[in-house]
């Protein structure tokens, strides 16, 4: 099917009334959550994943992308009105988007975010339209070898993107391998690591962990913090950008779009990554530098132009592989399973209504969203002014229905508990979470892969070198490690993080 047929079939299912419906949903839902600092899309995800399994698998999947990009605009907000980023990567948003809210230009700043972002989200989606059809009959030619190369290699990789310390995240990322070991042996069927509890023996379910860790650990961490949610609300006035507005952040706006459809495709970090980037691309080559950090326009249109499209061709990993590149991306890849769908090149040739008509919601979602949140501004302002205690008994308890929903036993919800504490315990220990959720669904994967190609290569295991794609996958992830452990790679990287603090 080329590309027009494709949009043509994904218009006339994204535009039904279920799926439109559902999206709106989504977005709403999404920006929502964006607003609220701490409670991110993953554990929005974790939270609404098990109320999505009765839906038709085009229609959940449409909501929880909506959910996830509606939340990556929504962080602006706060950011911008309050200085408090609601997501990690509206924390450079917050630098200039802030100072330009207390000069009195609030509005002009949330235009150019909205602006921006519904440009890039525009560009992503139809990247996504253009590469991913090439990249899954690419796919279609991987054998166990090549998948199990590129699954290392996305581990390898999350690793030296994710923030904080390296030998955290190489911990983070082995705990999460060992998770995923827990339950039954596929070939031989024997209890590994199940301690005597029937009910590990089919394993622990990825969004009983994604709930306890990401949902009920930033409950645990946002009470302590509470008292940091009491901040002013900038007021908002105008939200028209003048013409000297116009003119700035114009080139921002396609330069952040630029980084962010390239470096949004990276495991682990690529939203993340690209938002800073962005950043620190345009304070390069502005000529205004000496204005970045005092309210420069600039700052807000180029990362919040890269944050959007990034969010977008995040999708691409997900959609063509069948592998996550990020924790949320995981929480897709584990609704599509739920469905019964299994993600990969095949999705394009098996499910086009699915893919096409997930690619077409993508535009309809940032059209919603800029129609959506402008005018909402004062709706979202007051959200954000609810006090925090208001909130947390609700998201326990979705969190407890949505890890009892999996299994239909208390026992999913001693596990969230438990998960919930150690999400909070490694909070404390400045732990990213992210590779541990990626290794927790990619390990059982690669294990899958590695045993499928050593039993094809009867036990050979030059069958890994042997192919170009392979070879050239192990030796980028080889490079990475080497990468790690150079003093230069680690002052340089230190550097970046002291400047994003």
């Amino acid at each position: 099917m080329d590309i027009f047929n494709g949009l043509l079939l994904g218009l006339s299912t994204a535009t039904t009334f279920t799926n439109f419906a559902y999206c709106f949903v989504g977005v709403l839902l999404g920006t929502a959550v964006g607003v609220l600092p701490g409670l991110g899309p993953v554990a929005t995800i974790s939270m609404l994943l098990p109320f999505t399994f009765g839906l038709p698998v085009d229609t959940a999947l449409i909501m929880l992308a909506g959910i996830f990009y509606g939340s990556q605009y929504g962080g602006s907000t706060t950011a911008i009105l309050m200085n408090l980023p609601g997501e990690a990567s509206s924390v450079v948003t917050a630098l200039d988007g802030h100072e330009m809210a207390k000069q009195g230009k609030a509005g002009r700043a949330l235009a150019a975010a909205a602006i921006g972002s519904f440009f890039a989200g525009t560009v992503g989606t139809l990247f996504i339209a253009i590469s991913a059809p090439a990249l899954a009959g690419l796919a279609l030619s991987f054998g166990p070898a090549e998948y199990f190369s590129l699954i290392l290699l996305g581990l390898v990789t999350s690793m030296v993107l994710t923030n904080g310390s390296l030998l955290k995240a190489l911990g983070m990322a082995l705990l999460g391998l060992l998770l995923g070991m827990i339950g039954t042996d596929v070939n031989s069927g024997a209890a590994r690591y199940t301690f005597g509890l029937p009910d590990l023996l089919d394993g622990l379910d990825f969004v009983v962990v994604a709930t306890g860790m990401f949902g009920i650990g930033d409950v645990l961490a946002n009470l302590e913090n509470e008292k940091t949610r009491n901040a002013v609300v900038a007021r908002v006035e105008t939200l028209f950008p003048t013409r000297e507005d116009w003119r700035r952040m114009t080139a921002p706006i396609l330069r952040g779009t630029g980084v962010g459809v390239l470096l949004g495709v990276l495991p682990g970090a690529g939203v993340l990554l690209a938002s800073f980037s962005a950043y620190a691309l345009e304070k390069k080559m502005s000529r205004r530098s000496a204005e970045f950090g005092k309210g420069a326009i600039e700052g807000v249109a180029a990362p919040e132009s890269a944050n959007n499209a990034a969010a977008q061709t995040s999708f691409i990993p997900m959609l063509t592989l069948g592998l996550p590149g990020t924790a949320t991306m995981a929480l897709m890849i584990g609704a599509l399973i739920v469905q019964g769908v299994q993600p990969g090149p095949e999705v394009l040739s098996q499910q086009p209504t699915l893919f096409w008509g997930l690619v077409v919601s993508m535009w309809i979602g940032n059209l919603l969203l800029l129609l959506l949140n402008l005018p909402l501004v004062g709706m979202w302002a007051k959200l954000i002014s609810v006090p925090y205690h208001y909130l947390f008994p609700l998201i326990c308890v979705f969190c407890a229905i949505g890890a009892f929903s999996i299994g239909n036993s208390a026992f999913e919800i001693y596990l969230m508990a438990l998960f919930g504490a150690l999400g909070y315990f490694f909070r404390k220990l400045n732990a990213e979470l992210t590779p541990l959720l990626l290794a927790l669904i990619l390990g059982p994967m690669a294990e899958e892969y590695l045993r499928r190609a050593l039993l094809l290569s009867h036990g050979d295991a030059s069958v890994f070198v042997t192919s170009p794609v392979s070879l050239g996958t192990l030796l980028i992830a080889v490079g990475l490690v080497v990468s790690i452990v150079s003093p230069r790679f680690r002052k340089v990287r230190e550097e970046a993080l002291q400047e994003t603090d």
